[in-house]
């Protein structure tokens, strides 16, 4: 059967992409991917702060100290606050491309408008096949309104999409107030993709030191019931191709968000959990699913449970969560329960 697709205007021989992680820092890990049958790899993400700091420290230390002595302790750098800066990142690109043959997307982590989105244009020069701008922003001044917001994403992705040539898809969360029209919104600023969802970093407390302390969680299959709706809800109304990430653990994950409307599928929670090669796990269980259900390719089943193409396009909406609610069975949740504890779901 054909699993291959197409994201991005890319081939890729599997929907199953690795998406940025701590994973992607060794080349021998994406090699790894590759031969565990990932169909593209997303880089780990630099972020707008590490090009800033490169951009203000060149500049304070060709114009800082001409009237000190040569020793003067303030010809030396501050220590960096990251593990690869720009000029890494970009050479990080060029040996990742001479190593494998899979498509390699660039990751660009940024919140606001300035000079460090042309640094798209170095990535696109070092061989990134594509760019995925992760705009990470938490609006947190009560006197900016949801516009103000909005339309700074806008302008992030305009300003990169006139420095590159190659695809850009954009890696956003779900908190808008109205999320289709921002879709739209981005689709028609030129976004080739839109990547759904970005998981936002959740703060905790350390009770003990009384400190804010910064607390990353895996997901976990359950998380994949937000993209799921809205890839199937945005199926058809856009131009821009999907990705659906987080929660995605196995192939019926996998196998649901492509019948949602999804191009591909991101993992990254389940292969830092269970180890690389469980890319092969995965594209197993989705080819047993197409086999069972006599679905000859990806492409076939793609959006076939979409809002547009489903019996029943209320499922998605107001209706399907009332009846949730006035039909939810206690007995039978912890029958379902314990059944994905039993698979390891």
């Amino acid at each position: 059967m054909d699993i291959t697709t197409t994201y991005l205007g890319l081939n890729l021989r599997s929907p199953l992409v690795v998406s940025a992680s701590p994973l992607s820092e060794k080349i021998e890990n994406i090699q790894r991917m590759q031969d565990a049958g990932a169909g593209a790899v997303v880089l780990y993400s630099l972020f707008e702060e590490q090009i800033e700091r490169e951009q203000l420290e060149l500049q304070h230390h060709l114009t800082f100290g001409t009237e000190s002595f040569p020793e003067a302790l303030t010809y030396f750098p501050e220590p960096p606050s990251f593990k690869l800066g720009p000029e890494e990142y970009l050479n990080h690109i060029r040996r990742v491309k001479g190593s494998v043959d899979i498509p390699v997307i660039a990751s660009l982590n940024g919140s606001s408008i300035g000079g460090w989105t042309g640094f798209a244009r170095d990535m696109q020069q070092a061989g990134a096949d594509a760019l995925e701008l992760n705009i990470y922003y938490i609006p947190t001044d009560p006197n900016l309104t949801a516009e103000a917001v909005e339309q700074t994403y806008v302008r992030i992705v305009t300003a990169v999409k006139e420095a590159v040539t190659i695809p850009v898809a954009i890696k956003l969360g779900p908190y808008f107030s109205s999320l289709a029209n921002m879709a739209k919104r981005l689709d028609e600023a030129g976004a080739d993709g839109l990547v759904l969802f970005n998981r936002f970093y959740q703060p905790d407390f350390d009770l003990d030191e009384m400190e804010v302390r910064p607390n990353v969680l895996l997901s976990t299959p359950q998380a994949s019931r937000l993209p799921l709706r809205w890839i199937a809800i945005l199926y058809g109304t856009i131009k821009a191709d999907m990705a659906a990430t987080s929660g995605i653990h196995t192939g019926k994950d996998a196998v649901k968000m492509l019948l949602a409307g999804a191009n591909v599928t991101m993992m990254a929670s389940a292969l830092l959990s269970r180890g690389i090669e469980h890319l092969k796990t995965v594209e197993a269980e989705l080819r047993e699913w197409m086999a069972e259900k006599e679905y000859d390719s990806v492409e076939q089943m793609r959006g076939a449970m979409s809002q547009k193409n489903v019996a029943q396009p209320s499922a998605f909406e107001r209706a399907q969560y009332m009846r949730a609610l006035t039909t939810y069975d206690p007995a039978a949740a912890r029958a379902r329960d314990s059944q994905s504890k039993l698979w390891g779901e």
